[in-house]
């Protein structure tokens, strides 16, 4: 094996693992991940219209006996975006889906033996969302960066398998009760 052979081969595996380093860190505010979220994701796509996410969201005592963690992944998609100007970036949709665990005693994933067969016939724990939103990025000067390349802020709508299928079997649901507001920030590293 010749040097050169050997730089090449260190070059893609550094490549491989950098791939794993997260690109942004994200923080929001419900959404049915708790009253609050962070985490990191990756983007990637020709156009960096893809998202992948997770988050760790902590919700309060206020709801239960005791404060909950909700662990979150998240698939966002981001079909097209309208530079307005050097600096500025309008992504007038992002939609996409994502799994929510809710830890804790009081959440299951299959029935307990205490409820009779089929009495619930879902799980507390896992909760799957969709959502559709829209993002508006502020770029930053790239020759000297501060700690980020852009900040991005966002709001989505999103409802869930459960408040889906309970909107459809009780008409007297308003959207409120089975559409949820958050809002969030994202900051670009990489």
């Amino acid at each position: 094996m010749s040097v050169n052979d050997s730089i090449e081969r260190t070059k893609q595996y550094r490549s491989v693992w950098d791939s794993f380093i997260p690109k942004y860190v994200k923080l929001q505010y419900a959404g049915g991940m708790g009253f609050l979220a962070i985490g990191s994701g990756w983007d990637y796509g020709n156009k960096k219209q893809w998202e992948s996410d997770f988050l760790i969201g902590w919700l309060p005592r206020y709801t239960g006996k005791q404060s909950q963690l909700v662990f979150t992944i998240k698939q966002n998609y981001i079909p097209w975006s309208l530079h307005i100007n050097g600096k500025v970036i309008l992504r007038p949709l992002h939609t996409g889906l994502y799994i929510t665990s809710t830890m804790g005693r009081d959440y299951w994933i299959k029935e307990p033996d205490s409820y009779p067969d089929s009495y619930y016939g879902f799980s507390t724990r896992l909760r799957i969302n969709a959502f559709i939103g829209q993002q508006l990025t502020f770029l930053f000067r790239q020759e000297k960066p501060l700690l980020a390349k852009s900040i991005t802020c966002y709001y989505e709508i999103s409802s869930n398998d459960l408040y889906i299928v309970s909107a459809v079997t009780n008409s007297y649901l308003q959207p409120q009760d089975y559409l949820k507001l958050s809002l969030g920030v994202k900051v670009q590293l990489l």
